[in-house]
């Protein structure tokens, strides 16, 4: 069985729980605190899962992976069923915009790494650049949305999304400003696979924080 090293509140460790419930994959979850201790994820021990000291990491297979759509991309080759990238090669270009500039363009720059060395300007600093980030995917998903973010299969591009307007909620950025993103979101939060992971109802969800 995959072991899933992650955290609730990771929107990283989100996504590839997304997919491993899309794919109907069982697997075992292993909590890396960010916060308890001045950060599990910078002990010895998890360095030696992962040298990045970050999560998710997945053990799987005989290996170790790291970085969520390398991650999700390999569950994708081994595991075709259903499937998270289009058959059509325009639209796995589409999806693969949308994810990078989510993981890439958005993400690694409001994570809790980054936000601990901004200090107290930290939550204008996450709004500026989910804004920004937002601000290219609105027009991008109004041409490629469907039912979810390109036409009327979930991919890749929507296990990206839901997590990201999370954190765009958490740092109370306006998302009237995003209609279409708000869209694809409130129709994918009602998804099985998506409400299940969600960071309020993990093993490692703070009482005061359980839905």
């Amino acid at each position: 069985m995959p072991v899933l090293y992650g955290y609730f509140r990771s929107s990283c460790s989100w996504r590839v729980r997304i997919a491993f419930a899309l794919k109907g994959i069982e697997y075992e979850q292993k909590s890396v605190n960010l916060i308890k201790d001045g950060g599990q994820q910078l002990t010895d021990q998890f360095k030696a899962i992962n040298p990045m000291q970050q999560v998710p990491a997945v053990t799987i297979d005989g290996i170790t992976l790291s970085q969520s759509l390398a991650i999700i991309q390999y569950i994708e080759e081994t595991r075709p069923e259903p499937r998270l990238l289009p058959a059509d090669p325009k639209q796995r270009g589409q999806v693969r915009i949308i994810c990078d500039i989510i993981a890439s363009g958005i993400q690694p720059l409001q994570n809790l790494y980054v936000l601990q060395k901004i200090g107290a300007d930290k939550v204008q600093w996450a709004q500026h650049f989910i804004n920004r980030g937002f601000e290219a995917l609105e027009p991008i998903l109004k041409q490629t949305a469907g039912k979810y973010c390109i036409g009327d299969e979930i991919s890749m591009a929507d296990i990206c999304l839901v997590p990201q307007v999370y954190n765009a909620e958490r740092f109370k950025v306006d998302m009237s400003q995003f209609p279409t993103i708000r869209r694809l979101n409130q129709t994918l939060i009602e998804i099985d696979a998506f409400k299940a992971t969600h960071p309020s109802c993990q093993p490692d969800t703070p009482d005061d924080l359980q839905a």
